[in-house]
């Protein structure tokens, strides 16, 4: 069967990506392949539910520039299609001296990135709003909100396919053979001939990228990011959404506070190399994928001078009370005791050869392919807005 586009992944940026170019042109014919027999079942469907503001990023990146632009586009979104969402808003809490110009920072990258309404509040302001917290300063972010990623992901492939747009779940990609016009994808099932690959393969991307150009040089490097849940009497404890100052070094926000659109309160995750690329649980190990991790130069630069850092991370793994010690940083009151597993996710994280852990998105183009190779949070709120970018370059190969 021919086409003209195959988008590869079936989480929320490749459905964002498929549905936009289907809605700017609906004569192209356009399949999605995703290997499992369900949609969202990696990073979109093990994320937090949180609608991020743009808070963190720099002016003028992808991540700002997206976050901003697929915030209002999503609540457009969920409006239209009827999707419950809650802008509860977050308080981002300086816990330490050190963290006041890290704060301060933070205020003035959300003033430039456009959020108008964020105010920074003193101890008794944030006593206030969250009782139980402790904090000696901190930002109030109302823009904040929580919502089901699934149920939007889900919402657009319903677009796809009502606009004609094939779904095919349960397909491996094998391999991507390209000729002089076109390429063959060829899945585990079949062989699909395209003019144009769109790669949103999330965890797999750098290789899938790898098929279709020989100039990608990067890898992703797999981050697990565990939770615990608080048990139902202890949810009083949090207001709104929680969260830490950010080390300004890594891409990762701290383990902080999550109300959740359904119900439920996480905390966490922490963020510790995955052994396998989908590796949700310590006992999940691929030797093959474990050693291309650490045999990759720039993870053995992050590594090397950031030891200190990942070995912390590393304990709190396979330390409940040494977790539980950093949410007291936040909420001197949270015990152990409160705590329950609540799962993880895991976190497709870009990494240069040269020790960069690419902070940005990233999106490499090639003579009959588009690759979106780094497309962590805040992906999933800016999925619309990432989407409806990818589109244009899409419908420019037409």
């Amino acid at each position: 069967m021919k086409y003209d586009i195959i988008v590869i992944g079936g989480g929320i940026v490749g459905l964002a990506t498929a549905y936009k170019s289907l809605q700017k042109n609906p004569k192209l014919k356009l399949a999605l392949v995703e290997k499992e027999a369900q949609l969202c079942q990696h990073q979109t469907g093990n994320n937090s539910g949180v609608i991020h503001s743009g808070l963190y990023y720099k002016p003028g990146s992808l991540k700002a520039t997206n976050c901003i632009n697929g915030y209002n586009m999503l609540l457009e979104f969920c409006q239209q299609e009827e999707i419950p969402y809650d802008l509860c808003g977050k308080v981002v809490v300086a816990t330490d001296e050190f963290q006041r110009p890290l704060l301060e920072n933070l205020y003035n990258r959300g003033l430039e990135n456009g959020l108008d309404k964020i105010s920074k509040i003193n101890v008794d302001e944030l006593k206030e709003i969250e009782p139980h917290v402790k904090g000696i300063a901190a930002l109030k972010v109302p823009y904040t909100g929580i919502v089901d990623y699934v149920a939007i992901a889900e919402k657009y492939a319903d677009k796809i396919r009502e606009a004609g747009g094939d779904i095919f779940l349960g397909e491996k990609v094998l391999g991507i053979k390209e000729s002089t016009s076109d390429s063959v994808v060829e899945t585990s099932k079949q062989q699909l001939e395209t003019r144009l690959v769109v790669n949103c393969g999330g965890l797999y991307s750098d290789r899938l990228a790898k098929m279709t150009s020989d100039e990608v040089d990067l890898k992703i490097i797999p981050f697990r990011g565990e939770y615990f849940k608080l048990i139902p009497e202890k949810e009083y404890l949090v207001k709104h959404l929680i969260y830490p100052v950010p080390d300004p070094n890594f891409p990762f926000l701290g383990v902080h506070f999550t109300r959740m659109i359904g119900g439920g309160i996480e905390a966490g995750p922490n963020a510790v190399l995955a052994f396998r690329r989908e590796g949700y649980k310590k006992s999940q190990i691929h030797l093959g994928e474990l050693a291309e991790s650490l045999m990759w130069p720039g993870f053995q630069k992050v590594a090397a001078k950031y030891w200190k850092t990942g070995f912390g991370e590393l304990y709190r793994s396979f330390s409940k009370a040494a977790f539980t010690k950093a949410l007291q940083k936040l909420i001197p009151e949270i015990q152990a005791s409160d705590l329950v597993d609540g799962g993880a996710g895991v976190r497709a994280q870009a990494c240069d050869r040269n020790g960069g852990l690419l902070d940005d998105f990233s999106i490499i183009e090639a003579k009959h392919a588009i690759n979106i190779c780094n497309a962590p949070s805040p992906a999933a709120t800016s999925s619309l807005s990432i989407g409806d970018a990818v589109s244009d370059l899409v419908l420019k190969r037409f």
